[in-house]
């Protein structure tokens, strides 16, 4: 059962899973990160979290999971546009700048481009020649010290119910060749604020998102720089049951 916060304002204690109040929010913000997100990610992120903090409520847990230096990989599940701005809003306030995984056109857009630049966001090359291409830039971020975040349904779910689907072997076949952590993160709540199907958020009543993070997934037996794909399957149903067993602790219930 998860405790009813105080109405009054309490230290913020990131772990403890509380649903965090306004002011709990507020707080949550001035933790962020700032070193290393560039001009026009730094302004994304300006312009959003005061939306977060005025129509919606997070309760986080297991922020001690992502690692305060060196790179790791995060592997969330994916229900709405909104999660890379949780997702985001999470990892600065555990001390890290997250970089996404994203189709390589978007660097090609107005404004979004000079985001996804700002940011030192990684471009996943479709239709390249190898697999290993595709995913080049994301070893190469990850071996630097970066925190990758990857969805690896890369789509929303299309589960009735928003339980996660199969995992693409993206993110599997960076973990096996680089031997990073992969830290799952349970996401859920962006749904209702930002439904799949809709064009402008829903914002009242004020909705509650929670983000949830575990332990690295074991993938220890299976580490080797040319994984076959019977062994990135394996890995890659790893890292999504280790995010679905969060969003079973988030839910209360289990999936069908």
């Amino acid at each position: 059962m998860v405790p009813i916060p105080r109405e009054r304002w309490t230290a913020l204690s990131p772990g403890s899973g509380d649903l965090l109040t306004f002011r709990q929010m507020v707080a949550f913000g001035r933790r962020f990160a700032r070193a290393g997100r560039g001009f026009w990610f730094s302004l994304a992120i300006n312009v959003v979290w005061p939306f977060l903090v005025l129509f919606t409520r997070f309760r986080v847990r297991g922020g001690e999971h992502l690692l305060s230096t060196g790179g790791f990989l995060v592997a969330s599940n994916h229900l709405s546009f909104a999660d890379p701005t949780t997702v985001t809003a999470y990892c600065l306030a555990h001390g890290r700048v997250p970089r996404y995984l994203a189709k390589a056109s978007l660097w090609d857009a107005p404004v979004v481009g000079s985001v996804m630049r700002s940011g030192k966001h990684i471009p996943v090359y479709r239709g390249a020649a190898t697999a290993s291409d595709a995913y080049r830039d994301a070893v190469r971020a990850v071996r630097e010290g970066e925190c990758v975040v990857i969805f690896p349904e890369a789509t929303f779910t299309d589960h009735p119910d928003g339980w996660p689907m199969r995992g693409k072997t993206g993110i599997a076949r960076i973990a096996l060749e680089t031997g990073v952590p992969v830290i799952p993160l349970a996401n859920w709540g962006t749904h209702h604020l930002l439904p799949s199907d809709a064009v402008l958020p829903r914002t009242f009543p004020r909705k509650t998102v929670n983000l949830i993070a575990g332990p690295p997934v074991d993938l220890s037996d299976l580490m080797t720089p040319s994984p076959s794909r019977e062994v990135l399957e394996e890995a890659t149903e790893r890292i999504m049951a280790a995010v679905t067993e969060l969003l079973i602790e988030v839910r209360g219930s289990r999936p069908e």
